[in-house]
Order: C-alpha cells, then sequence, then structure tokens
C-alpha cells in the first residue's frame, strides 16, 4: 500500500504527539491511546469490582486503614515529586485504596490510581514498609503507563488507524474495545500480564516511591524474599514467565537500593 503524503504527516504528527518519557527512569515510550480515556475505562473496572456482589471490601479493620495510610503517604510523596519534576501536568489521578477479603496473593493498581490488595498478601507483607513495598511497585505500572503500552501494542498488531482516531478524540468502537477487553469492562477485572522489562522498571520505580515516602528501601528486600519463599516448587522457569525470577528481582532491587536512597527521608 502506498503511503501519501497527508497520511504520512499525520502519522508522524501522531509519533511526535504520543510520545512520552517515563519519570526517573527516563525511558521513551510510544504511546497510542490517551490517559484520559483509559483511566476512565479503568475507573469503570474497578467500581464495578468493588460492587460486585461477589467482592467483599474490608473497610473498618486496622489492615483496612493501613492500606489507605501507606497509599496516600505514598500518592503525597509521588505527587509531590511529580509537580517538582515537570510531570504534574501529565497525571491527573484520582487515587483510591482498598482492600480486598481474599486468600489470593494479590494487590494491583490500575492506570489512574486505583488501588486493590487483598488480605491474603498481608502476611507476607507484615508491616507498613512491606506493604509500601508492594504498593509501591503497582503503583511504579500505573506511573510508567505500562497499561498504555500493552493497548498500543494491540492497536499496532491491528493497524495504526486505531491508535490515531484515538488520538484524534474520535469515537472509535475498535479502539474502546479493546480497552474495556483489557480492562475487564463488562467482566469481573481482567488484569494485564506485563512484561519482565516492565517488572524490572516498576521494580526500580516502586522501591524509589517508598523512599521518597518515607520507607526504607532497604526493607524490599527482605518482602520479595519472603515472596520468594511463596514461590518455591511453584515458580516457572525465568525464560518462561513475563515476571523475572525471584533471585533475579532480588539482585536488581539490590542494585538499585543506593539510587532509591538518595530520596529517603525518615
Amino acid at each position: 500500500m502506498r503511503i501519501t503524503k497527508p497520511i504520512f504527516a499525520l502519522i508522524a504528527a501522531f509519533i511526535i504527539s504520543s510520545c512520552s518519557t517515563v519519570p526517573l527512569t527516563g525511558r521513551k515510550q510510544l504511546l497510542a491511546v490517551s490517559d484520559a480515556q483509559i483511566n476512565q475505562s479503568a475507573a469503570a473496572s474497578y467500581q464495578q469490582l468493588l460492587s460486585d456482589p461477589k467482592t467483599k471490601v474490608i473497610s473498618s479493620s486496622a489492615d483496612a486503614q493501613r492500606v489507605k495510610r501507606v497509599g496516600s503517604q505514598l500518592a503525597s510523596a509521588i505527587e509531590r515529586y511529580l509537580k517538582q519534576n515537570g510531570y504534574g501536568d501529565q497525571y491527573n489521578f484520582n487515587w483510591e485504596f482498598n482492600l480486598i477479603d481474599s486468600k489470593e496473593v494479590n494487590a494491583w493498581c490500575m492506570p489512574g490510581g486505583k488501588v486493590a490488595v487483598y488480605s491474603g498478601i498481608l502476611p507476607i507483607t507484615r508491616d507498613d514498609a512491606g506493604l509500601a513495598t508492594v504498593m509501591g511497585h503497582e503503583i511504579g505500572h500505573a506511573i510508567a503507563r505500562h497499561s498504555a503500552e500493552r493497548i498500543s501494542q494491540e492497536y499496532v498488531a491491528q493497524g495504526i488507524g486505531a491508535g490515531l482516531g484515538v488520538a484524534a478524540g474520535t469515537s472509535n468502537n475498535k479502539s474502546l474495545g479493546i480497552v474495556n477487553a483489557l480492562y475487564g469492562v463488562g467482566s469481573q477485572v481482567a488484569l494485564l500480564h506485563y512484561s519482565r522489562s516492565q517488572e524490572t522498571e516498576a521494580d526500580r520505580l516502586g522501591l524509589t516511591f517508598m523512599a521518597m515516602a518515607g520507607y526504607d528501601p532497604n526493607n524490599a528486600v527482605a518482602f520479595w524474599q519472603r515472596m520468594a519463599a511463596q514461590n518455591k516448587g511453584g515458580a516457572p522457569p525465568e525464560f518462561l514467565s513475563t515476571h523475572p525470577s525471584d533471585a533475579t528481582r532480588i539482585r536488581d532491587i539490590q542494585a538499585r537500593i543506593p539510587e532509591a536512597m538518595k530520596y529517603y527521608r525518615k
């Protein structure tokens, strides 16, 4: 297919306008979906989960208050950093932090700052620092726009036209369908699986975010060691997994602690 000059100019403009830089790491990324659209879709999915009769949100316990307190401290520190470093106008998060009653060892953060912590992970987090490690990592995915990158990959696979429709702010059922499918709108919640490189970047961001919020990043090593103990006998080889191996993750985190300590304030 021959690309005419008008189409080429449109694609070039899209690429230039969609370039983004990840805070702290400085990695350049190309996004084919707007924050406004993906945040709206994620918020709808989040509220659907919370209102589902099968979901039991814990709201009055000490653990629930801890989740909200640690989450708020992380959010305040992150927003302060973003504002001080020229990213303030690029993020419009409406933070929410909820504890969900579940035996599942899990936590996640959707785009726009919608965070859920499952009670099954609390015996492993143990304390505020462990909880900050988990939440900082998950928030790192959102700050780095990893979900938008995954959605952008879907656009590339299906043709750049879909992405151009979103960038131009036009209604595009195909584009909305991709967003809704990835975030489970109309179903329970379909969480994305991130790549190993994205997991490593989220570890790096999370380590620094917890330091900014007043939690010693050295505590992250102990948490991931406890997580590794949970995975014995069940973890796949690293080359078959979207996550780094436990040993790789812990080694990389240890190497990043000096960087994070520059932001640590007791």
